[in-house]
């Protein structure tokens, strides 16, 4: 997948320095935690997670790249949420340097539409943590309706979570 500015890539073994940079940045996790930040074993067993995902069910929240200075910019994807209806979690984790720049939102729009156009999704799920407001703002701004909280167990807290529905054409 690509957008105007990023490039989508597939997270490999020897992938692991660039999600220690990503994933091992507090500012980065401090909402996907409970304790705010991921020891090296988690963030390499975050890694092996979503190479599985990828290999069982083409999803994963892939690593995305600016397509002209070949920077990390963080990774954006689907995991699987309720695969008996077709529903896929939508997620971005972006490295600090690069908040405020649009591009969570330009992942999210390409990775929405590979949801519907190459997954045959029903529907799209996302939550954030309640004291992130920000990530709120972008899944309204995405299309996302509140539907309820849910408990996530990472965090301990119950997120607000939102659900998307590609209207028919």
């Amino acid at each position: 997948m690509t957008t105007a500015r990023l490039g989508f890539s597939v997270w490999e073994e020897e992938d692991l320095p660039l999600a220690l940079e990503l994933w091992g940045d507090p500012e980065v996790t401090r909402y996907i935690s409970a304790n705010g930040y991921f020891s090296e074993e988690e963030i390499s067993s975050r890694l092996q997670n979503e190479i599985r995902n990828e290999e069982l069910f083409r999803v994963q929240y892939w690593p995305i790249f600016n397509m002209e200075t070949a920077e990390h910019v963080g990774c954006c994807g689907l995991r699987p949420y309720d695969l008996d209806k077709k529903v896929y979690e939508l997620g971005f984790h972006l490295r600090r340097e690069h908040w405020g720049c649009g591009f969570g939102k330009e992942a999210a729009v390409a990775v929405i539409n590979y949801a519907f156009d190459r997954l045959q999704a029903s529907k799209l799920f996302a939550g954030h943590n309640p004291h992130n407001a920000v990530s709120g703002q972008l899944l309204t701004k995405l299309g996302f309706r509140y539907t309820h909280d849910e408990y996530y167990a990472p965090t301990g807290l119950n997120h607000p979570s939102y659900e998307f529905l590609r209207e028919p054409c």
